[in-house]
């Protein structure tokens, strides 16, 4: 059985290894193979990502309000392990935090500029569907897939006493001996590869967008050498954060985090065009509640799809390439929680704020539209990384939101990676909540070890692409996991 145990593990560090070395020495290569998978992923299965994300959110409501609603993701004397607001900084922090901030002001401004057919660019129509589109893109939709797996997950290991391990979830449909055998490990596996490809892609991201800040307001050299000494710092903080454990380190530094943020969110809203943040906030939430099921679920039988492609297939399956990890790490924090509440926590509270940022920055960032020609806010777009510092520049504060800015994306990385860790070694530690440390150490190098030699080789983007071809395979198991969930929701007492 030990054997079995660390089989997973092995494994998914090889195949970690083989993906640092071939991304860097074979940069070219990798860019041409990633494209051509995508795509024929985006155009033959696009219609599954829409249909699939679509589904994930009717199955979570109506999960919410049945009789099941009341079941306790634990013993039925359990409580809660954090507090309300403890839980919501984990669960904000390590599930969207990065991506929030590196795109808050730089999609706005995509979608403004190059809107879907059937809208004109630069009008109030796109900047409205802008908007609106940001909510469905960084609200509900990633959120319900997390809530997917992390539902599941808590169900199975607090109710059924299972270990955290996603191929736990999918027993009641292919049973025990498949789960504990060949079937599982595979399972298991490729829920590592696509964690450690996806987490690494983000975590370029937020490294990109903090030498890119660095560089924007104090001149400091974006190179391969700044990347290095901000990975190299980061990563020992990390890393101190995720030995210590989720009571001390990711507790901590999210709470941290979640007060910056809302720092960040209320200077942000002073200094900026508070009566037109309010108008898109009311505005807004009332066409994203009003278009909502066209929104999610748009694609063309006979139109041109290519936007969709681009964004809202790219997304959906980036998200579901990030649930393994995130979904165990919500589960793990979510014991003695009833099941409307995980939902209601883990996906409408999480949505509900990001509606509440992106109105204000969204509104931000087109309200400066004036301000610049379409060619350099195509240029800027080009560039998102420094986006955010550009459009800062129009409004008093500037040094102070660029700074706030900078330390939200710094702590972000260390609560991502931080939690990412953790997840990783519990899925290669046979679902040990409490994983060794040398787990949590080796993966939290090969994360950043990803995230620099990709960065500097120039072919982050290839490997976020493959990352998100990848998760093709693991939505076929997200999408067995509500039935497998609902065929062991039978067999409780109705309360």
């Amino acid at each position: 059985m030990k054997k079995n145990n660390q089989l997973v593990f092995i494994i998914s560090v090889a195949i970690a290894i083989l993906v640092i070395v071939y991304g860097y020495v074979y940069s070219s290569s990798l860019v041409s193979v990633s494209d051509s998978i995508m795509s024929w992923v985006s155009n033959n299965f696009g219609w599954l990502y829409i249909l699939s994300v679509f589904g994930f959110i009717i199955f979570l409501a109506f999960i919410a309000i049945s009789k099941w609603g009341n079941v306790k993701l634990g013993k039925d004397d359990d409580i809660p392990e954090y507090s309300n607001f403890s839980w919501f900084a984990m669960l904000f922090c390590g599930a969207t935090g990065i991506g929030l901030v590196f795109w808050s002001i730089a999609e706005p401004l995509s979608h403004y500029v190059n809107p879907p057919q059937g809208i004109e660019a630069g009008t109030v129509s796109a900047a409205e569907f802008s908007i609106r589109t940001c909510f469905l893109h960084w609200g509900i939709t990633q959120f319900a897939c997390f809530a997917i797996v992390g539902l599941g997950l808590a169900y199975f290991m607090f109710r059924k006493g299972k270990t955290a391990l996603i191929s736990n979830i999918l027993e009641p449909l292919i049973g025990e001996k498949a789960v504990n055998g060949l079937i599982g490990k595979i399972i298991d596996i490729f829920s590592v590869v696509v964690t450690f490809a996806g987490v690494a892609t983000s975590l370029g991201l937020g490294v990109s967008q903090i030498c890119g800040g660095l560089n924007y307001l104090a001149d400091v050299p974006n190179t391969n050498i700044t990347w290095l000494i901000v990975i190299a710092v980061i990563t020992c903080v990390f890393l101190a954060s995720a030995i210590s454990g989720v009571n001390k380190g990711i507790k901590i530094l999210s709470s941290i985090n979640t007060w910056i943020a809302i720092t960040l969110l209320i200077v942000a809203f002073l200094v900026g065009p508070k009566v037109p943040i309010l108008n898109t906030l009311v505005s807004s939430t009332g066409q994203h509640i009003q278009n909502f099921f066209s929104d999610v679920t748009m694609i063309s039988a006979f139109g041109d799809n290519t936007w969709t492609m681009n964004w809202r297939v790219f997304y959906y399956a980036w998200f579901i390439a990030w649930c393994p990890f995130v979904g165990m790490f919500i589960a793990r924090i979510s014991k003695g929680r009833t099941i409307k509440e995980f939902i209601i926590g883990a996906v409408i509270a999480p949505t509900m704020f990001t509606i509440l940022w992106l109105s204000v920055f969204g509104t931000i960032a087109l309200s400066t539209t004036g301000t610049f020609s379409m060619t350099a806010l195509g240029n800027m777009i080009a560039s998102p990384e420094t986006a955010v510092f550009i459009i800062f520049e129009q409004f008093p504060l500037s040094k102070i939101l660029s700074i706030l800015v900078i330390v939200l994306l710094a702590i972000f990385f260390v609560t991502s990676a931080d939690s990412a860790t953790y997840s990783l070694s519990m899925m290669t530690s046979n679902g040990d909540m409490e994983p060794p440390k040398y787990k949590k150490i080796i993966w939290g190098i090969i994360e950043a070890s990803i995230a620099y030699l990709l960065l500097s080789a120039g072919s982050l983007k290839p490997l976020q692409t493959l990352s998100i071809a990848a998760s093709l395979p693991f939505l076929f198991i997200m999408i067995a996991m509500c039935p497998a969930l609902v065929k062991e929701l039978k067999k409780e007492i109705s309360k």
